[in-house]
């Protein structure tokens, strides 16, 4: 893992009450004492020096643990919905050039630890993880979020100091669940949710109505399968004759392989040759992401089932189950909308604890539609679901408040865009809620401004995501903020765009200026003040030295007068100063800047950020009083 440098370090267990427990620290050769309270809870703080490593952190009540390879540095927490949580390759795409940057991701000094996705109604203390710290390499790459990786990477280049990677994302998540309930409180649009949570049934009631449920659900699916025989399903073991079957490829979604605009159903099947000294051993199936549900057998045996479409799929295999020579893999996939399939990078088996061993199951599967998605009952409703006020802060960050972090970086508003109004006062209320939980002040809290998205409009317009933007970059006024504009590097068609590299850069950028003591430009353009010049109005920036239009002249600019009519203008760049007009508008008011869903606007400054969309304008919004 990886500390925090040079500060007071908590750390924290349990262990017998009233125990004493020694933890030494090998880079001071320092021993603390803490004494477990009457529940067994313990917690000491221990100092650290500046950056290196490795080393060990040993505890002894009676009984010794070792913590080996841990290193200072600098431990960054990520967090947001899908932008943040897409790893390089995955059910969200592949980043940019990823073959390339996964051969060149070596960096031993690079760590990262994957919250799990869970939810709860009230604040958790025990941190569940998706595995153990992840050390950056070729083959963990694909584990990262793809936006911390390459944030991480920046500052490692250019710093030399180990970073540690805290991974809290859960994709198409809202604000509010990110956020505790005392302070959501104090949002009228959102404190009787609160209120009704913290009376309602405990959320492992709330699951085990749900599990009740999905398990009739999933065996009325295992009887709608035409192949259903004395309740079995013969096609999941390894004596089924497939050759009526056809081929398909996987990992891919099956649209892409002979199965477009099919929602539904679909079996696979792979034979794998087990080698002998695997035989009656455990091993570890990895099934990636899978769109949007499976349940998995291993020689006609269920070993796994999981109805969250953006969940990894890593199911033990009992060793009773394996064989040496042929065992056979089966996999039902249930996708109800979109795109389907067993989608992941790599698709593994390995004995456990041995990830080096893994065979890659990629290539050639059987496949069989079973069921089309109209002939399927509903599935059950899920009621302890993620956009819920309150309970990823509740599982997913109270947990690891107590770890002592560098800062924060934040990539989310793409799900709160139908109330960019509230976020002006929800993005604020989180970041400082997080500060105060964490209580090591005013950390730094750097977050990602949504990029271009959806198809162009062809005349000025309003819209929800400008005024998500216009929120995202009035919170730069809360302390130690810094916002990374990446409007130019967006996709009309893939709100997940695949230049994860560039947003990483600039998020890193603002850190090595604040944080690193580098003399780097951090930030576009940021629009300061206008006023009215004769048929023009005159539009003045800060961080705007060498301001510059990529291309002949100035795009994104709509200007209007008296009758808030907007109209595409002319625009002229005049030192730190734009000039805009239109012969439509005599007497102008307003003007607008990027101000759509997906906008041409090419206005950058010397170190070629560009600038942040805006308005001159406080005209109501589509999204005012929306809740």
């Amino acid at each position: 893992m990886v500390l925090q440098q040079k500060t007071l370090v908590n750390l924290w267990g349990k262990a017998t009450p009233g125990a004493n427990v020694i933890i030494g620290t090998s880079w001071n050769k320092k021993e603390y004492t803490a004494r477990a309270d009457a529940s067994g809870k313990w917690q000491v703080k221990v100092t650290t020096p500046s950056y290196g490593g490795p080393y060990n952190v040993t505890f002894n009540d009676g009984e010794k643990l070792q913590l080996n390879n841990v290193l200072i540095g600098e431990v960054w927490v990520c967090s947001g919905q899908s932008n943040m949580e897409m790893t390089p390759t995955a059910m969200y795409g592949d980043v940019l050039n990823y073959e390339q940057e996964r051969a060149k991701a070596d960096y031993p000094q690079i760590r990262m630890l994957k919250i799990e996705n869970i939810t709860r109604i009230e604040p958790q203390t025990e941190v569940k993880t998706r595995g153990n710290w992840q050390i950056c390499s070729p083959q963990t790459f694909l584990k990262f979020s793809a936006v911390a990786y390459f944030f991480a990477r920046d500052i490692y280049q250019h710093t030399h100091i180990p970073i540690g990677i805290i991974n809290t994302t859960w994709g198409g998540t809202i604000a509010e669940a990110w956020t505790s309930g005392d302070a959501l409180k104090t949002m009228p649009a959102f404190a009787p949710a609160v209120t009704a949570m913290e009376n309602s049934p405990a959320e492992q009631e709330v699951l085990a109505h749900y599990n009740a449920e999905l398990k009739a659900w999933l065996a009325l699916i295992d009887k709608k399968d035409p192949s259903y025989t004395n309740g079995k399903l013969p096609w999941t073991g390894s004596r089924f004759d497939d050759d009526q079957w056809k081929t398909i490829k996987v990992p891919g979604y099956w649209e892409k392989n002979g199965m477009p605009n099919f929602d539904g159903i679909v079996g696979f099947r792979k034979m794998i040759n087990v080698p002998a000294a695997w035989a009656g051993k455990e091993l570890v199936i990895n099934l990636g992401t899978i769109d949007d549900m499976d349940v998995t057998w291993f020689n006609g045996v269920e070993v796994g089932h999981n109805e969250l479409y953006n969940a990894g799929r890593v199911y033990t295999i009992p060793g009773k189950l394996v064989k040496v020579g042929e065992n056979l893999v089966a996999v039902r996939v249930f996708d109800t909308g979109g795109d389907g399939g067993i989608n992941a990078a790599e698709v593994t088996l390995a004995p456990v604890g041995k990830p080096a061993e893994a065979l890659n199951l990629g290539g050639e599967w059987k496949y069989n539609i079973i069921n089309k998605l109209s002939d399927m009952p509903p599935m059950p409703y899920r009621a302890d679901g993620p956009n819920r006020p309150t309970v990823l802060y509740n599982a997913m960050v109270n947990p690891i408040i107590n770890y002592t972090i560098k800062g924060a970086i934040w990539y989310q508003g793409e799900s709160n865009a139908d109330r960019a109004y509230q976020y002006r006062t929800l993005f604020p209320l989180l970041i400082n809620n997080w500060r105060g939980k964490w209580g090591q002040g005013n950390f730094p809290f750097y977050f990602v401004q949504l990029a271009a998205f959806m198809p162009k409009d062809k005349m000025p317009v309003e819209s929800a995501w400008a005024e998500l933007r216009e929120a995202q970059l009035m919170t730069l006024k809360q302390p130690n903020t810094g916002m990374a504009v990446t409007i130019d590097i967006g996709d009309a068609a893939n709100i997940h765009p695949a230049n994860k590299q560039e947003v990483g850069r600039r998020l890193a950028l603002i850190a090595r200026a604040k944080n690193y003591g580098e003399k780097v430009t951090y930030s576009g353009p940021v629009y300061s003040s206008a006023k009215v010049k004769g048929n023009a109005m005159e539009l003045t920036f800060s961080n705007a030295t060498g301001l510059k239009a990529k291309g002949d002249k100035p795009t994104g600019f709509a200007i209007a007068g008296a009758d808030k009519k907007f109209y595409w203008a002319d625009a002229r760049i005049e030192g730190n100063k734009v000039i805009v007009s239109s012969a439509d508008v005599a007497a102008p008011v307003a003007v607008r800047y990027g101000w759509a869903n997906n906008p041409d606007c090419n206005l950058y400054n010397a170190d070629d950020l560009p600038a942040s969309p805006f308005r001159t304008d406080d005209w109501q919004g589509i999204t005012f009083g929306k809740k």
